[in-house]
């Protein structure tokens, strides 16, 4: 029986890219999606929201914002949100690194 396998960016697939992030997807799970983000610096991701669809934002480096519906957070390197079905969410990077972050998501990808 297989207990586990350790998460490796090698098995991962560029999901989006362009001059504000990249974005790289392990679907290696039947029902979860493991995809971390590069945010540039002064960019910000699309805000959106998901119908049927949690995520959990896990900030790995650099420091930002936030945005759950109308409420702004700072984030850093540790922070972790929980976003619930149908909850609009935007990350900003105010600083002068690149800020990265992890998602976990059920299903598949469909933003």
């Amino acid at each position: 029986m297989k207990i586990g396998s350790r998460f490796k960016l090698d098995m991962a697939e560029i999901a989006k890219q362009d001059d504000r992030y990249v974005v790289e997807d392990n679907n290696t799970l039947n029902n979860l999606v493991v995809s971390t983000t590069q945010l540039q610096p002064a960019c910000q991701t699309n805000g959106h929201i998901h119908i049927g669809q949690e995520e959990v934002y896990i900030f790995t480096h650099g420091a930002g914002r936030m945005e759950i519906d109308d409420a702004l957070f700072d984030v850093s390197v540790g922070d972790t949100f929980l976003i619930e079905d149908g909850v609009f969410h935007k990350v900003y990077n105010n600083g002068h690194e690149a800020l990265g972050f992890m998602c976990i998501f059920d299903g598949r990808r469909n933003h």
